[in-house]
């Protein structure tokens, strides 16, 4: 949950639509953002999460500035809006003949609490039965988010996408849907099944780690982000080197490659990213780049 939730929110809102909730934030929001910079290149590094209630209060006037007067904005996929043919990818992939049924999947002790997921997501078995272990995931992981009253429409990717869409300037993609959900799809079994397993695991307390980590990502504790974080990377080091370490070092390069371009760029991606052990932002730092926050 915690790694659908801050890493991969898109991807599940295409298994399946989230419904709107609501909540409220804490006061004096203040996400973390760091900026990276040469003589003639800025680059905004913005830490998000993919899905947010309505009326979730995130923008500062720091982070208003710097939306205003960035000329581009990238974003981990930049064909998000598409969902009509990010959902036709999902069922290409998602799909394979010969799979056991999906309770063989999870450990016996877990088998009744995922039919009570099944159920309160008002799915039957049957239906996931064909789905490849990672999408079962995904698919759990989308009905979740109706726990947490939040959904991608309301995330701070879709706000963005719409501002920079509406000021008629471009918007990039550090990957693209395809690849993302490739990620998943070449996942061994063995760790597909991690994945569904602690879906199913942590399925009860939803709620209360949504919260905890929109509280700690609206005051900026990158350190709180990064404690959670890492205890992830303990717990699923296969998972975690195919999905967020080789990733970020891919970002990275692709971040020093932009400080070739002049202009001002806004990064906005998952602020798992950018705290912990393995972050962009260590890694753009072990390059010998001067990465400061600015809030």
């Amino acid at each position: 949950m915690r790694i659908l939730l801050r890493l991969f929110g898109p991807l599940a809102a295409f298994a399946l639509v989230a419904c709107a909730g609501s909540a409220q934030s804490e006061p004096a929001a203040k996400p973390a953002m760091w900026k990276l910079a040469d003589e003639d290149t800025t680059i905004y590094l913005f830490g998000t999460l993919h899905i947010l209630p309505p009326g979730f209060t995130w923008r500062t006037p720091k982070f208003d500035a710097v939306a205003a007067s960035a000329d581009t904005l990238v974003l981990e996929i930049a064909d998000q809006g598409d969902a009509r043919q990010a959902a036709e990818r999902f069922r290409a992939l998602a799909t394979s003949d010969g799979l056991p049924p999906l309770h063989e999947r999870v450990p016996p002790a877990q088998r009744p609490v995922l039919a009570e997921m099944l159920k309160k997501a008002g799915l039957s078995e049957s239906q996931l039965d064909g789905y490849e272990t990672w999408a079962a995931a995904l698919t759990l992981g989308a009905a979740l988010y109706r726990d947490v009253g939040a959904s991608a429409e309301h995330g701070v990717e879709q706000t963005l996408s719409g501002q920079f869409t509406q000021a008629s300037k471009p918007i990039e993609g550090l990957e693209t849907t395809a690849q993302q959900l490739g990620f998943f799809d070449t996942l061994p079994e063995a760790s597909q099944r991690r994945l569904l397993a602690s879906m199913v695991e942590e399925s009860e307390g939803s709620a209360k780690q949504y919260a905890a980590m929109a509280a700690a990502w609206s005051r900026g504790d990158i350190n709180a982000i990064a404690v959670t974080f890492d205890d992830e990377l303990r717990i699923s080091p296969d998972l975690a080197e195919i999905l967020i370490r080789k990733r970020n070092a891919n970002w990275t390069a692709a971040l020093e490659k932009r400080l070739e371009t002049p202009g001002t760029v806004l990064v906005a991606v998952g602020a798992g990213h950018l705290a912990g052990k393995d972050s962009v932002v260590d890694m753009l730092r072990a390059r010998g780049l001067k990465v400061q926050r600015v809030q």
